[in-house]
């Protein structure tokens, strides 16, 4: 490694985006999953609650509810064990808000518990990669149980309640495996075909790496997916062929990876494209990267994660105590509002922090405008909490900013449950405490340095490099091997962009080595379209000739 990459810099602070940080996306193509699923699976427990006059109970059912928001990209057999992990995790936070509760009703310790709790479930949603929302939906129902009147005697039976709740958002998620097993499957293969067709059309870097991206995600959701079915065999086989596509650039092969996109993602026959010359033996022959494939990452010293923990567990307990401190009615807003600022670097955390008090501000004036209409009856308030549920996961894809206009309003209602409260003072007591969390929570990342995130980009460098030698290595092995090198190399290469990426947005570090960056994954892309024209083409589209992959321009060249 050259001096580029060690030699240390003087620190410096990163500017801070503002309009890009507020700009509208485009919605996720599977919004509505989530969406309907929350809407579901908080239906059920709501109304039975409805009917039988108990609505002060809603917040430990809407708990368990809740995780129906989680797994919604993996395959059903994955899916089952995450959001079943979920539900464990959901009431074991609950279990220690609620117990804590009901022994002591000192304000510091109720804090400390809450940031303790925040930032524990940061560092293991974290590592394990859980996807949104992440650890925010756990942050919420702790902090707001341990503020919330409670005795010891009825902790029991509340969790009876969350455990009830999220059985049925585990079956909300589950159900539809038995009428579209493989869905998320075809979803994944299907944007690797696209991915590697737009690739196709315009090489450069950043298509480079979005192809390479969404091909490692689809071969692991097929890792993930469970035992093979003939749908599954067919979906590895349009895999290889994205793979290949992505070193080979002829035009004439764009149309034909579009089209096997468009026929995955409908609900129709998978396309059955023959073998790559070799890849039958590859074909769900990855029964060891099956078992030992795992998405947990270390939390061990020298974890690039530790520091994030740590600023959640700072920036908590500053933004708990300080809303103590000047009386502020409910600090757990306060601690949520920190805790859901963190993001993977000080960048990321300035975008949501803007994102976070612009979308509470103009939700308690939707709150304003529907709390009339939610007082009107205890069903119109259960509706009214499940319209926002809906409307929240609509548009949380978009810009967070705009889903948390549809999550104040919710957050708001549940206090309805239990009876009403003052409008101005709770859409001040919101303001305020979402003002004081976010100026906290921004000020705990500020503070609390990762310099491991270089750290992370040097060891990022020393696996691709160890990859690309390996997969050079494996090009007169078995196919098997080269197919497995080759998947190896693709999966350095996402995690060295990812590394570099959240680096590049932290502040006090020093300069990256981007030349060596450059140079790696140049290096590793060639490597990549080296080992896919061995693989040899895909039989199913003729036009793509032997030795076209050779002369693709490398990502340098574009």
């Amino acid at each position: 490694m050259s001096d580029t990459s060690t030699r240390p810099r003087r620190p410096f602070v990163r500017p801070l985006p503002l309009a890009a940080a507020l700009r509208l996306g485009r919605p996720s193509e599977t919004w509505f999953k989530p969406a309907l699923s929350v809407v579901v699976a908080s239906a059920v427990p709501h109304l039975k609650l409805l009917v039988l006059g108990r609505l002060d109970l809603v917040m430990y059912t809407m708990a368990g509810s809740l995780c129906a928001l989680y797994g919604h990209g993996l395959p059903y057999a994955r899916r089952a064990r995450t959001v079943g992990g979920v539900v464990l995790a959901m009431t074991a936070g609950l279990a220690v808000a609620l117990v804590t509760a009901s022994l002591t009703h000192s304000t510091a310790v109720l804090v400390a518990v809450g940031a303790l709790l925040a930032a524990a479930q940061k560092a293991a949603c974290d590592a394990v990669r859980i996807g949104p929302p992440g650890h925010v939906i756990l942050t919420f129902v702790s902090s707001a149980a341990l503020f919330a009147p409670q005795r010891l005697a009825q902790v029991p039976a509340h969790l009876a309640l969350t455990l009830a709740g999220g059985a049925v958002a585990w079956l909300v998620c589950t159900g539809p495996a038995l009428v579209r097993r493989e869905g998320p499957e075809r979803r994944a293969v299907a944007r690797a075909l696209e991915a590697a067709a737009d690739c196709a059309a315009a090489p450069g870097p950043r298509t480079r790496h979005s192809a390479a991206a969404a091909v490692h995600a689809a071969w692991q959701c097929l890792l993930a997916s469970g035992r093979p079915t003939p749908v599954r065999r067919s979906l590895e086989r349009l895999v290889v062929h994205a793979e290949s596509a992505v070193a080979s650039t002829h035009p004439d092969d764009l149309e034909q990876l579009r089209a096997w996109a468009v026929q995955t993602r409908a609900r129709g026959p998978v396309p059955e494209p023959a073998a790559a010359p070799g890849t039958a033996a590859e074909l769900y022959g990855i029964a060891a990267e099956r078992a030992s494939g795992g998405l947990l990452r270390g939390l061990g010293p020298g974890s690039h994660l530790l520091p994030i923990a740590v600023r959640t567990l700072t920036g908590c307990a500053l933004a708990g105590y300080l809303c103590a401190a000047i009386g502020a009615g409910r600090p757990y807003w306060a601690i949520v509002t920190a805790a859901s600022l963190y993001q993977a670097n000080t960048t990321l955390t300035w975008n949501r922090a803007l994102q976070r008090t612009l979308g509470n501000v103009l939700g308690v004036l939707v709150f304003a405008a529907v709390l009339p209409l939610s007082r009107t009856g205890p069903l119109a308030l259960v509706l009214c909490c499940l319209f926002f549920n809906f409307a929240a996961e609509a548009l949380i894809t978009r810009n967070y900013w705009l889903g948390s206009v549809a999550v104040t309003p919710m957050a708001l209602l549940v206090l309805e449950f239990g009876g009403a409260h003052p409008a101005g003072e709770l859409i001040g007591d919101r303001v305020l405490d979402t003002v004081l969390g976010a100026l906290a929570g921004f000020l705990a990342a500020a503070l609390v340095t990762n310099r491991r995130a270089a750290g992370r980009v040097e060891r990022a460098l020393q696996a691709t490099e160890k990859a690309r030698t390996e997969a050079e290595r494996s090009l007169e092995r078995p196919h098997a091997e080269r197919a497995r090198a080759r998947r190896a190399l693709t999966a350095t290469l996402v995690e060295l962009r990812e590394a570099a990426d959240i680096a590049a947005g932290e502040w006090w570090q020093r300069a990256l080595p981007e030349q060596e960056l450059l140079a790696a994954e140049q290096a590793g892309h060639r490597t990549l379209a080296a080992t896919a024209q061995r693989l040899g083409p895909p039989p199913r589209a003729p036009r793509t000739r032997r030795g076209e992959a050779a002369r693709a321009p490398s990502i340098g060249a574009a």
